[in-house]
């Protein structure tokens, strides 16, 4: 325990205190520029800052996020202290607080993520591109107009009459800002809204330079006890759950994000909703801005290595040992330099990178709409501007029918109606479906998760127009049997179904839940009859999975190149694809009863394996042979039985004697007497005499001791389904040794 506790001190003392210095320099000019946005006092930054470090980082569920006062918020709170003034404000940052707690405690944080990011991100980009309008006019010397607009109506007029040395302070701060990122990382070390700041503040000095400096006459000791807000009740309660609701979804989407920044525990979402809402308690109470989850922050506290909480904590006591002992030195600080800091952050919070995110979803324009709305109409009216716009766009999704209609060659059409079938996707349905011509026969398939009453009225009412018109209609349902189970009058229950599993190629077609349906055809003489299963897995095959495989095979159509000669038993059971996990064009395969390869020279005479051997090594060039025996065969059973079960097949019984080395070599290893697992014993040892066989020829044998081609014995036990690799009866460096246990494929 006396160990643990040191490492734990080593630990912290080596990656978790330089994290909260770095943390800590970028956390006082961003604290101090957000304040200064917010229309609060400065000191109401550098508060939230110590209560969002001490707090929120004791109390949350993420060991790396940093809480302090957050951009995203200063309309909020300029529109509170406009209307209500700053004490009241306060008072509503504290309720707020309080509905964050009840809503940690009720477990309801995962509720936040329910939020489009297209909207927080829309809504972060507008609130930013506000703060850059209206600090703009501060770096040029004048000051900010109510509205986002009236900021930008005004700015021509600004731009005319500059105010000289305000202008280049501001300037020289984004400059350093921009230029910052670019220089060597030893120089980095020192955060650029930091150095942006103090290179502002010297020049400033140095050269006499007519600037506004910083106020502090609000100091940290000149507290006064929250009020109440005066006025409509109504708008209150609006405000402090828009305050709540914005500030808890904006940290938890920020703990998400950041939880892929480091390798530690993940993050407690309701545990840091608690937090959250505990520290915006305390820093409502101690007159301080509301606080939430900084990605800014929290992104160099976890590049500068942090991994517990105890960063965060000391960045918050780092700020305050620096407000109560050197917050003289905020007032050398212009205030021009503080708001072209708060020009670029306003600038970079209109991310590309957002924009790519939600172009990629095809969410842009809740983006743009929530960010428009934002400038235009306002914070709250902007971001429920988005939302409902995303809800709009996320019911159209989940409506939307997609038919596509393809003809084969057949002269049938293949048609796939896809989505969720309700009635807001009848018009397009039954638009799509009365384009097909009358008396053609369709395949239609219903690749659907829910189908309501007036979408099966609508397809059910189709199909008999369709067939009474001489066409025909095969209908296979992809998914839950929506449409059969409607058409027998079965009950049906309004809940979307989850996706079934799909079909898998290797299934038998006695166990597919759907299966290729054979159909009536007509025979030679013209009489009707039912089609063969094996046509109707070909005609299935073309309808599904000739589509998806025809560029492979365009591609295999000009030359086959496989690196493997697999010769296995004829047995139905045995899928060399499949224990193999190869696909066209890998395997060149020899398939007989037995497995056998005949040995050179041996009767009767066999030239078939033969052949594929000359032309496998000496045309395609394989690298491998590999003989793949199985349990349970048959022909070994006859081998076994010197020919009795082969009964009155000539043919086996002349096959079945190239097995005798097989059986010779069984009994000199196991003896005439038979026992219960003696036929698996015998098939296994059957494929070690198999590449003995190959050795007969002169070419295998040669390129083997070469190096350049490699014999392998695989044995599949069907009962377990498991591939076992085989040792050969003679050893030599290119020939596998080892028996052993591999998943199917492994080789």
């Amino acid at each position: 325990m006396l160990c643990d506790t040191k490492s734990s001190w080593l630990s912290t003392l080596r990656h978790d205190v330089p994290a909260s210095l770095v943390v800590f320099l970028v956390a006082v000019p961003l604290s101090l520029g957000i304040a200064m946005a917010s229309g609060a006092p400065l000191a109401a930054g550098l508060i939230a800052a110590v209560v969002g470090g001490i707090v929120a980082g004791a109390l949350g569920g993420s060991a790396v996020q940093v809480s302090g006062p957050a951009a995203g918020l200063s309309l909020v709170v300029v529109d509170l202290v406009h209307t209500y003034g700053w004490r009241a404000t306060c008072m509503i940052t504290l309720l707020a607080g309080a509905v964050q707690l009840l809503l940690g405690v009720f477990r309801a944080a995962r509720a936040a993520l329910a939020v489009s990011p297209a909207v927080i991100h829309g809504m972060l980009a507008g609130v930013g591109v506000i703060i850059a309008l209206s600090q703009l006019h501060v770096v040029l010397g004048g000051s900010s107009q109510h509205s986002a607009v009236a900021n930008l109506v005004e700015l021509p007029g600004q731009i005319a009459d500059l105010h000289g040395h305000k202008v280049a302070v501001g300037l020289l701060t984004i400059t350093v800002l921009a230029v910052w990122t670019r220089l060597p990382a030893a120089i980095k070390v020192i955060p650029a809204p930091l150095a942006a700041l103090l290179v502002a503040a010297v020049t400033a000095w140095a050269f006499g330079w007519d600037v506004t400096r910083v106020d502090l006459s609000d100091s940290l000791t000149e507290w006064a006890f929250p009020v109440l807000p005066q006025g409509d009740w109504h708008l209150v309660v609006a405000s402090v759950l828009l305050v709540a609701l914005l500030a808890g979804c904006e940290s938890l989407l920020c703990c998400v994000a950041v939880d892929g920044m480091h390798g530690g525990r993940r993050a407690d979402l309701d545990q840091e909703l608690t937090g959250q809402g505990v520290a915006n308690m305390v820093t409502g109470a101690l007159g301080g801005l509301p606080v939430a989850g900084v990605i800014v922050r929290s992104t160099a506290n976890a590049r500068a290595g942090a991994r517990t909480r105890a960063s965060t904590i000391l960045h918050g006591v780092w700020v305050l040992v620096f407000a109560i002992g050197f917050g003289w030195t905020i007032t050398l600080i212009p205030m021009e330099a503080l708001a072209a800091l708060l020009v670029f952050i306003g600038v970079q919070m209109v991310n590309l990178g957002h924009i790519k995110k939600v172009h990629g979803h095809g969410e842009v324009p809740v983006y743009v709409v929530t960010l428009a709305a934002v400038i235009l109409l306002g914070l709250a009216e902007g971001v429920l501007a988005g939302l409902a716009l995303a809800a709009l766009l996320a019911l159209r999704r989940l409506t939307w029918v997609t038919v596509l209609k393809r003809p084969d060659k057949d002269g049938r059409l293949h048609v796939t109606i896809s989505g969720s079938l309700t009635f807001l996707g009848v018009p397009r349905l039954t638009h799509e479906l009365r384009t097909i011509p009358a008396g053609t026969p369709v395949d239609l398939d219903l690749n659907i998760d829910f189908m309501d009453n007036a979408a099966f009225e609508a397809i059910h009412s189709w199909r008999l127009d369709h067939e009474r018109m001489g066409g025909t209609i095969d209908i296979d349902e992809l998914h839950d049997e929506w449409y059969t189970l409607a058409a027998s009058g079965a009950r049906m229950f309004p809940v979307k179904s989850p996706p079934v599993a799909p079909d898998r190629w290797w299934l038998p077609w006695a166990q597919r839940h759907r299966r290729p349906g054979p159909r009536m055809v007509p025979s030679n003489g013209g009489a009707m009859r039912v089609e063969c299963q094996l046509t109707a897995g070909a005609r299935e095959y073309h309808r599904r999975t000739a589509p998806l495989v025809k560029p492979i095979f365009s591609e295999l159509a000009r030359k086959q190149q496989p690196t493997h000669l697999f010769i296995t038993c004829a047995d139905s059971r045995i899928v060399p694809s499949l224990i193999t996990a190869s696909g066209p064009g890998d395997l060149f395969t020899v398939r007989n009863i037995g497995n056998l390869v005949p040995r050179r020279g041996s009767e009767p005479h066999d030239d078939s394996v033969v052949a594929a051997i000359e032309y496998a090594t000496q045309v395609l060039g394989v690298h491998t042979i590999t003989v793949c025996g199985h349990s349970g065969c048959g022909a070994m059973a006859g081998v076994l039985s010197a020919g009795v079960q082969a009964g009155s097949l000539p043919g086996l019984r002349r096959w079945l004697r190239h097995g005798n080395h097989s059986l010779a070599t069984f009994i000199e290893t196991e003896g005439d007497r038979l026992h219960s697992g003696a036929l698996d014993v015998l098939c296994r040892v059957n494929v070690q005499q198999q590449l003995e066989n190959l050795r007969t020829y002169r070419k295998v044998d040669e390129q083997v001791r070469a190096g350049k081609l490699e014999l392998v014995g695989l044995f599949f036990d069907i009962a377990t389904a498991r591939v076992h690799l085989v040792p050969p009866l003679r050893s030599t460096p290119s020939v596998k040794m080892h028996d052993r246990r591999v998943p199917a494929g492994e080789e």
